[in-house]
């Protein structure tokens, strides 16, 4: 018999409506009555003991498991979860690192089941997301879009399903004798707005920073030209960008591009600090990108994370002419992430555009509170569609916007990486700088599939488990019987090829290094593309 360390979550409601409400502030407002615990001790009205970030509500859930093997807390609900109108499951989760033994995975999983089976896990759907540590964070898990795992391959795709009536989450593994206390707060099963806009889930262009040494030539240039009369950047910057490899290095599987206090002349201008500023060699319209990174810590320091209409005409840029020639603000720019140098718990996001109609420079953003940006890694974040941009941190939108017509953002963007040192918002530097360092784990941008995202082809392909250590599952349907699939590495090496010719197919990826691949299969009908990764 298999058993699950999970929490149970399940709901009464009543609504008038055919939309279900399912939601809990443990304020006394909401739909579900109770919650029960298994093998744990669970308080559904307890002190927020970190009323901070983004949840300083007075009461959240405590979740206490002292070493229950199979401890978790449940509720069903009276009626079966409806997908048709509802499709995301969200909460606002906080584990104090306090609380942890033993050395489980940092994650959260939310798994739909049917209570009604003698073993309700026995085709149970779950989505698995990671979580940092002390600090309140909002979770999202998406049943339509996110990636799912069926403990049974056989099991339907979960949105087309109508048995699941329990919810369960569970927080960092399964099946141990650990230690973990969690709070949650404000759960709600909700529809997602915006739902007929495009999914990115095809990776198109990343650097994992698996390699040492030198930055990758093939993928990134580094903007060493200012843009002021070839002598100073813009803002009132302090600081020479340069190539060197002491500014932007790899190592220990993350890029590191470090400002350094040093005399440096570049065309007969001497600056007293040295940095890099990183240019992608690849520019999209419209996609995702997710960037996992540490701050710099240092005050006067300006790090970012950022893009610019690649038809901008700026000295020195990799681009040139080659999207067109306009100046700034007109290409458009939009600050994934900007931190100032005197508040290291304040992030911001903004869009830098030339407004159309009213012919004239504007600028619009928002900030949210950020806890230890430098010493542990955050997930910067860009969703960028015909019709809205979000910027968001660990996967929560803090700041969204229209794309209407009077703003640019219809043309090719390219990334940007950099450490600015002073200016308008690095602020004072102290005399006793330095160095400070900005720490980058990976950087990804994802794409809409070749194929429509309604296409039925994506949503009954299924491979698991995913990531994986070892081996992969295909669990293939009928009509795709017969295709091809590539894989590739995310540089566009061809690795392997096979041809499907049964439903489940295995594929050993035991002799493969960590990190991200791409399997592309070909159809009778198109292709599309299908991430896979190798923990």
């Amino acid at each position: 018999m298999r058993f699950i360390l999970v929490f149970f979550f399940g709901f009464f409601f009543c609504s008038t409506v055919s939309q279900q409400i399912i939601e809990d502030d443990f304020e006394g407002s909401g739909t579900i009555s109770a919650w029960f615990g298994d093998d744990c001790g669970v308080d559904s009205s307890f002190a927020n003991p970190y009323a901070q970030g983004i949840n300083t509500s007075s009461r959240v859930l405590k979740y206490s498991d002292v070493g229950g093997q199979y401890a978790n807390v449940r509720f069903d609900s009276n009626e079966n979860l409806d997908f048709s109108n509802n499709n995301s499951f969200t909460f606002k989760i906080y584990v104090p690192s306090s609380s942890l033994s033993g050395n489980q995975p940092n994650q959260v999983s939310l798994k739909l089941q049917n209570g009604n089976l003698p073993q309700p896990w026995s085709t149970q759907s779950e989505i698995i997301k990671s979580i940092t540590l002390n600090e309140w964070q909002e979770i999202s898990f998406n049943f339509e879009s996110d990636a799912f795992i069926n403990l049974d391959p056989f099991s339907a795709n979960p949105i087309a399903r109508t048995d699941f009536n329990r919810v369960l989450i569970q927080v960092n593994g399964e099946d141990n004798f650990d230690h973990v206390t969690a709070y949650v707060d404000d759960f709600i099963f909700e529809e997602l707005e915006g739902e007929n806009d495009p999914v990115f889930t095809t990776l198109v262009w990343s650097d994992e920073f698996n390699y040492s040494g030198t930055v990758d030539s093939n993928k990134w240039h580094h903007q060493i030209i200012p843009i002021i009369n070839g002598t100073d950047w813009a803002n009132g910057e302090l600081q020479h960008y340069t190539n060197q490899i002491s500014n932007s290095f790899v190592s220990n599987g993350s890029l590191k591009i470090k400002a350094i206090r040093e005399n440096y002349t570049f065309n007969n201008v001497t600056k007293p600090f040295t940095s890099a500023r990183l240019n992608s060699k690849f520019a999209f319209k419209y996609g995702r990108v997710d960037v996992r990174a540490k701050l710099s810590a240092e005050a006067g320091t300006w790090p970012a994370i950022w893009t610019l209409g690649a038809n901008i005409n700026e000295v020195g840029n990799y681009f040139g002419s080659t999207y067109g020639s306009v100046g700034w603000p007109v290409c458009g720019e939009i600050d994934i992430m900007e931190q100032n140098g005197w508040d290291k718990t304040n992030l911001i996001g903004h869009l830098h555009y030339f407004n159309a109609n009213t012919n004239s420079y504007q600028n619009e953003g928002s900030t949210t509170y950020i806890q230890d940006s430098s010493g542990e890694f955050h997930i910067y974040s860009l969703i960028w569609t015909e019709n809205v941009i979000k910027i968001l941190l660990d996967d929560v939108v803090f700041f969204e916007r229209e794309n209407t017509q009077e703003i640019p953002y219809d043309n090719h963007h390219y990334l940007l990486l950099n450490i600015a040192m002073g200016g308008n918002l690095g602020g004072t530097i102290p005399s006793n700088f330095n160095n400070a360092t900005m720490e980058i784990d990976y950087v990804r941008v994802y794409e809409e599939s070749s194929l429509s995202t309604s296409n039925s082809t994506l949503n009954e392909l299924i491979i698991y488990p995913n990531p994986t250590k070892d081996k992969l599952i295909l669990k293939t349907p009928s009509h795709l019987i017969g295709s091809n699939v590539n894989m590739y590495s995310t540089l566009g090496q061809s690795l392997s090829n096979f041809t499907i010719d049964e439903v489940n197919t295995s594929i050993d990826l035991t002799s493969f290094k960590k990190g991200i691949y791409l399997l592309k299969f070909q159809t009778d009908k198109g292709a599309f593309v299908k991430e896979i990764i190798k923990n």
